[in-house]
């Protein structure tokens, strides 16, 4: 046998002439240390987890909004193949994900901080070390049962349920704020549009009324008012079609059949447009184009053409609004609160039994092991004491 094979199968022989009578003999005869390790460390355990401060949990749950449901379901099969294309919220894996990063925004922490004072109460320097301070108080997760779960942990059972309470407030106004769902991605759209379109029309309102104190006049003649119904009708179907055209675009691509007849629709519509406003009238046609009024009322016209204008494009835009809160309304898109946050009135931590248990058991394994080596050091056992030098790499 080789000098180098020597150790190993000495450390080998050495091994295996240590057999479980050996060790049981040993720890007979250092029961006392032993007990002593044990007591020590579990004692300690003891003394730790009774000047723990107690944790409270608090936990509320919440059914979040159903997306794609049967309103969407349907205006999307009205679209045949835009449907397949379109980019929904329900393409994530888990709708839920996107709930509980909402909860879990800095939005939402920085809300929750202002709310409850919390650097103030954390005695934290900055608002980073307060939100690193909120998150590791709560914890907010999703389960199979597609409910999110917020819980809360702290010293005050009253201030655990009211933050984690507040976590629902806070994600339910910024549901208010955002799209989150196709059906309120169009109703904020054409809400927009709406009040885009009501400024403009109190504008126009402002602007008549201003030409009408200036030049005397109060009413067109009959031909007159035909000409700016037509021209107006004309031009708010066109800003209509243009609006749904837009909207389209969120969701549809330009090769889509709907899309493309929205863009001849358009273009047919500005043809006539031009026609009334720049080109010849038609043979028995007693409309004549604007261009064709006096100078003295064209400053009115243009006026009251644009009032008018804007009177139909807002009603045109206010029955779209009215669609789009009817869907989003059967989009079932309200955060339902199933459980709310109450006071704990057990505490969750410390788990002063388990903390007990694991000093105990430590205590035993460290003085189990350190009577092995101390009996071998007072030469009471060759084989344990060859056994320490060999672990040790000692001679």
């Amino acid at each position: 046998m080789s000098e180098t094979a020597k150790p190993a199968a000495e450390h080998s022989a050495t091994t295996d002439e240590i057999d479980l009578l050996d060790i049981l003999i040993v720890l007979v005869r250092q029961k006392k240390w032993i007990a002593g390790w044990t007591g020590v460390i579990g004692g300690t355990a003891l003394v730790t987890s009774l000047l723990m401060t107690p944790i409270f949990t608090s936990t509320a749950k919440i059914m979040p909004p159903q997306q794609q449901s049967s309103g969407l379901a349907a205006m999307l099969g009205q679209l045949g193949a835009v449907a397949g294309a379109a980019g929904s919220i329900a393409g994530l894996k888990n709708p839920n994900d996107l709930y509980v990063g909402m909860l879990e925004s800095q939005t939402v922490a920085d809300n929750l901080i202002q709310r409850f004072k919390l650097m103030q109460k954390f005695e934290a320097e900055t608002m980073v070390d307060t939100r690193i301070e909120l998150s590791r108080l709560s914890d907010i997760s999703t389960g199979k049962d597609g409910l999110i779960t917020i819980a809360v942990d702290y010293k005050d059972p009253k201030f655990a349920a009211e933050l984690a309470n507040a976590y629902i407030d806070e994600l339910i106004k910024l549901t208010q704020t955002l799209a989150v769902s196709d059906a309120a991605q169009q109703r904020l759209f054409y809400e927009k549009q709406l009040q885009a379109t009501k400024d403009k029309l109190a504008q126009a309102e402002v602007s008549l009324k201003q030409t009408q104190e200036k030049t005397g006049m109060l009413q067109p003649d009959g031909q007159v008012q035909a000409i700016i119904a037509n021209v107006a009708q004309l031009k708010a179907a066109i800003a209509a079609k243009e609006v749904e055209l837009a909207a389209m675009r969120s969701f549809a691509t330009e090769q889509n059949p709907d899309y493309l007849r929205t863009q001849q629709e358009i273009h047919g519509l500005k043809s006539q447009l031009a026609k009334l406003e720049q080109g010849q009238p038609e043979v028995g046609n007693f409309m004549v184009p604007t261009g064709k009024v006096p100078q003295t009322r064209l400053e009115y016209v243009r006026k009251l053409r644009d009032v008018k204008y804007y009177e139909t494009m807002f009603e045109l835009l206010a029955k779209q609004y009215e669609l789009a809160k009817i869907n989003e309304a059967k989009d079932s898109s309200s955060i339902q609160v199933l459980d709310k946050a109450a006071p704990a009135d057990r505490k969750s931590k410390p788990k002063r039994a388990l903390i007990v248990i694991a000093g105990i058991l430590a205590g035993f394994f460290l003085g189990s092991l350190s009577a092995l080596f101390r009996d071998g050091e007072r030469g009471r056992s060759d084989k344990f004491k060859k056994l320490k030098n060999t672990i040790l790499g000692t001679t």
